[in-house]
């Protein structure tokens, strides 16, 4: 039988975790928080925040991947502590809008900058999507290897640009060139205001995505090693660049002119360099989501994979190349999902709706701690080489922060909830037909 081969490094990994947060958001989303969080002080407050939840999901899923070194990451994590009915209906959210959802979206930005990069007309757009779609579709067939060299060829670009926004931006504020007038106010205290509490919701979701490295934890070289380490070092590298990117943005442009701003990155590489500035950010943002759209065809996929491995999903799915070892049905009917969304463009209503989805199973996949450390002690097995610090209390609190984090979204759009909730329980069906058509399915103790 085909396996996956491991020939991810923990260099690579740790690219594979920054590269799968950092897409377009910190280059064009904090306007967002700024406008919610109304004070300068209460903005850096929120990002700060966020990434303290970001560090707890990395100790938790470091923990996780450690335990459960095994491709499909958090399905396999629901499936052994909750069962395969939640596994399946996770696997089955992102393949029907989370993650092909976000190729497509990331595809069309990545199209939009590159054709104003190039100076090409709006009609190329959508080729230009979907030709990067298929593209990279491709070389994930070709293997792993490619696809993570790609992954941290483009996170290296990313972070030079990223980096050099924040230089510069330093540099200014040292250099005391014409800049708005100091607007680090102090935090309030006392009680968490409103605003504040609003401002987490989309900084939250901008820390997302390092869970997407324990999809490929059968590729890591030494997973049980590695991929904690590359965890740790790249939700801590994002965690840094976010904060001092947003310090900048603050500084240069004021908190009124970040909260005002649809592109806050451009508009500050503006203030500081003019128009090349606005053109050198583009390109930053041209890159950065190549690489974020290579890393999301190469993950997510390994879920499908392991799903119907479990026999409840087509088998097709479960299938590898033989030479590449690739996951080749489910890249390519990834992509062609992904293709469609894009042409009939109704993927960004999608993943408004089902957005939430994905911090209900971020939650139920960080109490899993609780049932493998039970279990793992009954069985007298040895504990993993990273253990989550204080992990009673981190994973309780990463808990209360995706309840959160999911009460924010459906308070905003109950009925944009109501329509997630239809979609992701459109996967029941499926999955009855599947156990029906196939008999018992890989579970708790098999």
């Amino acid at each position: 039988m085909t396996t996956y081969a491991r020939r991810v490094g923990l260099f690579e990994g740790t690219m594979m975790v920054v590269g799968g947060i950092i897409g377009s958001g910190i280059f064009l989303n904090p306007s967002v928080v700024a406008q919610r969080a109304g004070t300068a002080g209460l903005t850096i407050a929120a990002w700060i925040i966020g990434g303290g939840v970001a560090i707890l999901g990395a100790f938790i899923y470091a923990e996780l991947g450690g335990r459960r070194p095994e491709a499909g990451g958090g399905y396999v994590y629901l499936r052994d502590a909750w069962g395969p009915l939640p596994a399946f209906l996770y696997a089955w959210t992102l393949l029907l809008v989370i993650a092909t959802g976000a190729i497509a979206a990331v595809a069309m930005t990545f199209a939009s900058y590159a054709a104003a990069v190039a100076g090409l007309p709006p009609a190329a757009i959508t080729p230009i999507a979907l030709a990067s779609i298929v593209l990279l579709t491709f070389l994930n067939v070709l293997g792993v290897k490619p696809s993570s060299v790609t992954t941290s060829l483009f996170t290296l670009l990313k972070l030079a640009a990223l980096g050099f926004l924040i230089v510069a931006g330093l540099a200014a504020i040292l250099g005391r060139s014409a800049l708005p007038a100091p607007v680090l106010l102090p935090l309030v205290h006392g009680a968490v205001p409103a605003s504040l509490a609003g401002a987490l919701v989309p900084v939250l979701f901008a820390y997302g995505g390092w869970q997407q490295t324990n999809f490929v934890a059968e590729e890591l070289v030494d997973a049980p090693r590695n991929l904690p380490r590359a965890l740790l070092w790249g939700v801590g590298i994002v965690v840094v660049v976010y904060l001092l990117a947003n310090f900048v943005y603050l500084r240069v442009l004021g908190v009124g002119g970040l909260a005002d701003s649809t592109a806050p990155a451009a508009d500050t590489m503006q203030v500081l360099f003019g128009p090349a500035g606005r053109t050198f950010i583009a390109v930053g943002i041209t890159l950065s989501t190549v690489g974020f759209l290579n890393l999301a065809i190469c993950a997510n996929a390994r879920v499908y994979q392991a799903m119907a491995r479990d026999r409840i999903f087509f088998d097709a799915f479960a299938r590898l190349h033989p030479r590449f070892r690739t996951p080749v049905v489910a890249l390519v009917a990834q992509g062609m999902w992904a293709v469609v969304l894009v042409l009939s463009g109704t993927y960004g209503e999608l993943l408004d709706y089902v957005v939430f989805g994905d911090w209900i199973f971020f939650g139920l996949t960080a109490a899993t701690v609780f049932f493998f450390r039970r279990q793992d002690a009954r069985a007298g097995a040895a504990e993993p080489e990273f253990v989550t610090p204080a992990w009673r209390l981190s994973t309780l609190l990463f808990v209360v922060a995706a309840i959160y984090v999911v009460a924010g979204s459906v308070t905003a759009s109950p009925a944009n909830a109501l329509r997630g909730a239809v979609l992701i329980l459109l996967g029941v069906p499926l999955y009855l037909w599947r156990r029906g058509r196939r008999g018992p399915e890989r579970g708790i103790g098999n």
